[in-house]
């Protein structure tokens, strides 16, 4: 006689609970989520059309572009491989502690463009224009075109008129992320000649969570104009930290040793033709700096 009481019992506070829960449910929102939830997409710029294509349907299938691929892959992953063995950065290690300057662009020749890429307001429906070539004599960079600061007609544009220059992501072998690492030294190095405009240095570092993703490091470049070339020094203590450029109140000083890439933005609002040419990018250590950062940095526990 016990068995059916403890059944019935049992069915009840199952029924019991099923109905608290079903309640509960309708109390929270559906979990249904968006096609393309907000995290998981790029960050795509107002008036611009979302692309719902699958990423699949942008690969060229060819069999001997494939091999050929596969042999440099190949080939990045052998140098990777015995790189350690002659030092760091693949460099003997007294090469490496004494080195005081280094050279990361240098623009000789048109295979030399192959790692930059140009943007504009174009691309959101502006008027600007940005072309880059090779300079006289093939040794330099023009970077050269035409600036207008009117926003497209789309209803959702406040602000326009910009151009940039930017480094592509470095590779290494099967197409994996490869860094920059500038933890030698303390202070950016550019030889470049431009008309008067002040121009936005911005440097890339590797992100870890995703809402930092379009997070960088920005400072000024003012050119003089004329027909002189300037040296330009600038300390990585003197770049401030910025988001989708508006400048962070948390500030904190450049991770070095992981950068992914280093651009150049003209937005001064001055509407007309532009130009900037560039001979080398490099980095020094100047010991003469000992600055840390130059800017506050608040304390989330500060010291009584």
């Amino acid at each position: 006689m016990s068995l059916p009481n403890i059944s019935r019992v049992s069915a009840s506070g199952l029924l019991r609970s099923s109905r608290d829960l079903r309640w509960l449910l309708r109390s929270v929102a559906p979990l249904a989520a968006p096609r393309r939830a907000l995290t998981q997409m790029g960050y795509r710029r107002p008036g611009q059309p979302r692309e719902d294509r699958p990423p699949w349907w942008r690969v060229k299938f060819d069999l001997a572009k494939g091999l050929k691929g596969m042999k440099r892959h190949f080939k990045l992953l052998k140098e990777e491989f015995f790189a350690p063995f002659v030092g760091p950065m693949g460099k003997p290690i007294m090469e490496h502690m004494l080195e005081q300057n280094q050279v990361l662009w240098e623009f000789r020749g048109p295979h030399s463009l192959q790692e930059w890429t140009i943007s504009c307001d174009r691309e959101i429906g502006g008027k600007s224009e940005i072309y880059l070539k090779v300079g006289r004599n093939n040794e330099s960079c023009l970077l050269y075109g035409t600036l207008c600061s009117d926003p497209p007609k789309d209803g959702e544009t406040r602000y326009s008129g910009y151009c940039t220059m930017r480094s592509k992501q470095p590779l290494a072998s099967f197409d994996r992320k490869k860094y920059h690492d500038w933890s030698s030294f303390n202070t950016l190095h550019l030889r470049v000649r431009g008309d008067g405009r002040p121009w936005m240095i911005n440097i890339v570092p590797e992100t870890y969570y995703i809402h930092q993703k379009d997070d960088m490091y920005s400072y000024f470049l003012y050119t003089r104009g004329g027909p002189y070339w300037q040296d330009v020094k600038i300390p990585f203590s003197k770049f401030f930290l910025a988001h989708r450029g508006r400048i962070q109140d948390d500030q904190h000083p450049v991770w070095l040793d992981k950068i992914n890439s280093i651009g150049f933005t003209l937005g001064d609002k001055a509407d007309g033709p532009f130009q900037l040419e560039i001979d080398f990018i490099g980095v020094c250590k100047d010991y003469a700096h000992t600055e840390d950062f130059a800017y506050e940095k608040y304390k989330r526990n500060p010291e009584v």
